[in-house]
């Protein structure tokens, strides 16, 4: 069987409410709610904080369908914090992750970040793989998880063209 390209996959910027981005709330809160308990996770920041100028929200589209996406909001004035990366259930190990990430670098960038930062949780970790294989260094997060929960966290340091 072969797997179909990312190639005819486009990106662009939705609201984290629009109706497109439904499947991405959707699929995410299940996620949390099976792998933590947690049912407040996709309600803990305004949909705001992923709108322009500080935050986007991009989706990459295929045949009229959202098949995987990614956001960022401001983390402090040079970073940009990434959250909501997700790829749909029926469409992963295409590198379609890989791909939204590549944009959502290159957005930041071009909004004048230097930083990208992240957190996962330690039951994902095909995340934490994910932000290791593309060029994200792990960092300590004595102090963001002083109880131990197992928070893991990266940051990768951007250049002009987000690469």
């Amino acid at each position: 069987m072969s797997v179909p390209s990312v190639r005819a996959v486009e990106i662009a910027a939705y609201a984290i409410t629009d109706p497109e981005a439904a499947p991405l709330v959707a699929e995410l809160a299940d996620e949390y709610f099976t792998r933590y308990g947690n049912t407040t996770e996709m309600t803990k920041y305004s949909p705001d904080e992923f709108a322009a100028p500080g935050g986007v929200l991009l989706l990459a589209r295929e045949h009229g369908e959202s098949v995987a996406g990614g956001a960022f909001r401001r983390y402090d004035g040079e970073t940009a914090e990434l959250k909501r990366v997700w790829t749909h259930s029926a469409h992963r190990r295409r590198g379609l992750a890989k791909l939204v990430l590549t944009a959502l670098e290159a957005e930041a960038a071009a909004r004048g970040y230097r930083r990208i930062f992240l957190t996962t949780g330690p039951k994902q970790p095909e995340a934490a793989g994910l932000y290791a294989s593309t060029g994200y260094a792990a960092v300590d997060t004595s102090e963001l998880d002083p109880e131990g929960y197992g928070l893991l966290a990266f940051e990768k340091r951007l250049t002009a063209t987000g690469r």
